[in-house]
Parts: structure tokens; C-alpha cells; sequence
């Protein structure tokens, strides 16, 4: 959650709760992304992974919810994906997510309270964003575009995100292995 939500990537759990109606209403994919980046530890390793190795939390995370299948995507459909989708990420995630960080310190025009509001509404505009994001990926995933396989989830995250890292560059190590560790503990291997 492409740098998924709050972009998913600097929003609380808290945040990103949504009720049982409207979850029902959107992916699995999306489903998935919540949930995770609910788990112990997963936010701020996402974080780190994105502010310090520039990794698209929303491409992660189709990494990972296509390993729950023991889906595998090569290192060159990574790429073909992340290009697909760096235009999205970069016109609309990646400038709302700058707008709502530098909201944290409001400049001396507003009261903090109207400054607040004004970073909520845009950490809202920005959640929806990265969900656009990840109903494309999820579309392309039912095309059946991608169809390599490994023995078990856990397995077929580790190749993923190895594929990731070929592309975009290796990730610091400790926050990937919370990651991997979540969701190893997710598919009921941890």
C-alpha cells in the first residue's frame, strides 16, 4: 500500500481502520495491505524501507499478498510493474505523502487545529491514491499475467522480494526481516 495508504506508509493502524462494509467492497489485494501493515513492527519497517531505500510499499505488498498464493513474479515483470505503476506513484502518492509530512510542523499562518484538519483531509486524498494504486495491481494480477510458483508462501515472498531488490537496489537488511518475519508469521510459518 503504495507506500500503500497514508500513505500506508507513515499512517498508524489506527488510521487505516476501515469498517466491515467498506472493506468487503474493496480487494483482496487491498484487504491483504491493511492487514499487514497492521501487524507488530510492519509500519515502521515499511517506513524505513521506503524513506531509506525508496521502496514502493504498495508494490511490496503485491509481492507479498501474491506469495500468500505461492505466486512468484520474475525480476523483469517486477520491473515491467514498477514502471507501470511509477507513474501513478509519482504524479499522485509520492506528492500528497510530501504535502501531509511537511503538515506536521503547519506554518505560523494557521492554528494548529485548522493546519490538523486541513493534513487529515489530504492523508485521506492520499490513502485513496494508494488504493487506486493497488486496484490496478490487483487487475492485473486476475489477467493471470503472472504465473510462476514456489513449494510455500513464505518461500515465494523471499523470491519476490529478492526480484524487488535486483530492480530497485537492496533494501537495509533489519527492517526487511521484520517484513519477512510478519509475514512468514502471517502464512503460519513463524
Amino acid at each position: 500500500m503504495s507506500e500503500i495508504g497514508k500513505s500506508l506508509t507513515d499512517k498508524s493502524a489506527a488510521d487505516m481502520t476501515v469498517d466491515a462494509k467498506t472493506a468487503a467492497q474493496k480487494s483482496p489485494f487491498w484487504r491483504f495491505s491493511l492487514k499487514f501493515y497492521a501487524a507488530p513492527g510492519v509500519a515502521p519497517a515499511c517506513i524505513t524501507l521506503q524513506d531509506e531505500a525508496g521502496v514502493d510499499v504498495n508494490l511490496l505488498f503485491f509481492l507479498l499478498w501474491n506469495a500468500t498464493v505461492g505466486r512468484t513474479l520474475t525480476e523483469s515483470e517486477v520491473k515491467d510493474l514498477d514502471s507501470m505503476i511509477g507513474a501513478w506513484r509519482n504524479t499522485a502518492v509520492i506528492p500528497l505523502r510530501q504535502i501531509r509530512r511537511a503538515l506536521k510542523t503547519p506554518p505560523a499562518m494557521l492554528t494548529p487545529d485548522v493546519a490538523e484538519t486541513f493534513r487529515n483531509r489530504i492523508k485521506a486524498v492520499e490513502l485513496e491514491a494508494e488504493r487506486l494504486q493497488q486496484e490496478a495491481m490487483y487487475a492485473l494480477a486476475q489477467s493471470g499475467r503472472f504465473r510462476g510458483s514456489a513449494p510455500t508462501p513464505v518461500e515465494a515472498a523471499r523470491a519476490n522480494v529478492a526480484a524487488y531488490q535486483a530492480v530497485l537496489r537492496s533494501f537495509p537488511p533489519q527492517p526487511l526481516e521484520v517484513v519477512l518475519a510478519a509475514f512468514a508469521k502471517s502464512a503460519g510459518n513463524g
